[in-house]
């Protein structure tokens, strides 16, 4: 697709970097995005997507506005409480950037819906949403750019088993629920980590959909909030993972 004079202006910035240039901003404009949820780390994670101009972008949450969430999830405000997040925020993404087109999902996303985009982005907030949807995405080859956060702590990775040979995926690192899992709603979340997930995670899709950098393939950033030290550590596929292993029972 040609850019338009609006375009051109909108994203001279990401014009004039050599790894995005034009032909960059052309594959974002025509890019598809799926995010499962759309609270601490998957609202702002699409107000920077929406912003880079990705075409079009999908937004699957049922959860309604609480005051508690006002503390992290941004993208809100005391006028949207008791409204559904998926709709607020995509009518917010509609008004502040015409040309992406977004689509909510006011549901709790399962395995047995369908997924439009051609990335899938898992900010969600439970082990069984993300075992379904690392499932989904080996199975139908595509790549999902993974957070989380809790506490003063936060993770990023890029899990692509079905596109990219020999790539682990989220169950090669996380086999099974770990005993001691606990959510940002039992033990608390600084605020900022999530907004530093969530723009890590958006900065993944970007270098996936441009080609530009290295993506979190096969590594995982983690965030010491505390410490103010990121770590990356490498991920291996596992032989014996369930859904991506080659030794995996049939």
């Amino acid at each position: 697709m040609s850019l338009s004079p609006e375009d051109l202006a909108r994203h001279k910035r990401h014009i004039m970097l050599k790894e995005i240039g034009g032909p960059g901003v052309q594959k974002l404009r025509t890019a598809s995005v799926s995010l499962v949820g759309a609270g601490a780390l998957g609202g702002p994670c699409a107000m920077y997507l929406a912003a880079a101009g990705i075409g079009r972008i999908e937004l699957w949450d049922d959860d309604v506005v609480e005051r508690s969430n006002l503390q992290r999830q941004v993208q809100f405000g005391e006028g949207d409480l008791g409204k559904f997040k998926a709709e607020i925020l995509a009518a917010r993404l509609s008004t502040d950037h015409p040309g992406t087109h977004v689509t909510p999902r006011r549901k709790r996303w399962e395995a047995s819906d369908a997924l439009a985009g051609g990335i899938l982005v898992d900010a969600s907030d439970n082990f069984p949403t993300r075992y379904a949807l690392n499932e989904t995405a080996h199975r139908s080859a595509r790549p999902m750019v993974h957070g989380a956060a809790a506490g003063w702590s936060g993770q990023a990775s890029v899990f692509a088993s079905g596109c990219r040979e020999g790539a682990p995926c989220y169950r090669c690192w996380v086999p099974q629920t770990p005993p001691e899992a606990e959510a940002c709603d039992e033990v608390g979340v600084v605020g900022p980590i999530t907004g530093i997930v969530s723009t890590l995670m958006a900065l993944e899709v970007i270098k996936l959909v441009t080609g530009a950098g290295t993506p979190l393939i096969g590594h995982l950033v983690l965030v010491d909030g505390l410490g103010g030290t990121p770590r990356k550590v490498g991920l291996r596929r596992d032989a014996s993972c369930p859904v991506c292993g080659t030794e995996r029972a049939v």
